[in-house]
């Protein structure tokens, strides 16, 4: 019973809108410090881009975007329980895309060509993206996912990092966390990383590993910033 009440489309629109009412709060609490320090002027005239992240990471993310980035989507899981994510992005003037990562050695998201295909159309209409490089279960490997959509739609990927000193850390898989209001927040953002559109098998792979090791390194400073250790840092596996 309980679990069919959290998957209610009134019970996800309600948590939903308290989950952006809290996340606004801390935004507007906190003191940000920005890497490099003038990030607008770091993205503008790139945009739109393809901000990559960790997963654990997605709801601070609404945190990183600069004014030159005046349109946002952001890739969602199709799953149920995402539903309350999904409505509190709305609520933030982010579009959700419903979708999923595959498996590390797959280009494709569940549900997927869709999801592929919807992230396309937000690019070539001036939106920038969010997505999670690493794929359910798998965390801290990146999946060739958010290279195809690189190379597919010609658009940077800029690795990003969000970190507040006063923070809920979870036990989960990918040591999600949420920030608390009156925090010092930190975003990081690293070298754009340009995936060629004739690029072969060896040139995705260099770019998978290149936004794999570029996350490690935003994620690395920017909790070092707030005075902490990542606390992902030693999930990955292979």
């Amino acid at each position: 019973m309980a679990r069919r009440i959290g998957r209610s489309p009134f019970w996800q629109e309600a948590v939903g809108f308290l989950l952006a009412k809290y996340l606004r709060l801390v935004q507007v609490t906190s003191r940000f410090t920005t890497v490099p320090e003038r990030l607008d002027d770091a993205v503008a005239g790139r945009t739109p881009v393809i901000c990559a992240m960790w997963h654990g990471q997605h709801l601070m993310m609404t945190f990183a975007w600069p004014p030159a980035i005046d349109r946002m989507a952001a890739l969602i899981s199709r799953h149920e329980d995402a539903g309350a994510q999904a409505v509190a992005l709305e609520h933030l003037g982010v579009t959700p895309v419903r979708g999923s990562g595959g498996p590390a050695d797959r280009a494709y998201y569940k549900g997927g060509v869709p999801a592929m295909r919807e992230l396309l159309r937000q690019l070539q209409s001036g939106a920038s993206v969010a997505l999670t490089a690493d794929v359910p279960k798998r965390a801290r490997v990146c999946g060739l996912g958010i290279v195809a959509l690189a190379k597919l739609s010609g658009r940077p990927i800029v690795p990003t990092a969000s970190v507040t000193s006063r923070r809920l850390q979870f036990d989960t898989w990918d040591r999600a966390s949420l920030g608390l209001p009156f925090s010092r927040a930190v975003v990081v953002a690293g070298e754009a990383i340009v995936v060629p559109p004739d690029a072969d098998d060896a040139a995705m792979e260099a770019a998978r590993l290149a936004v794999q090791q570029g996350l490690d390194e935003v994620h690395a400073r920017a909790y070092a910033l707030v005075g902490a250790k990542d606390p992902g840092a030693h999930l990955r596996t292979v």
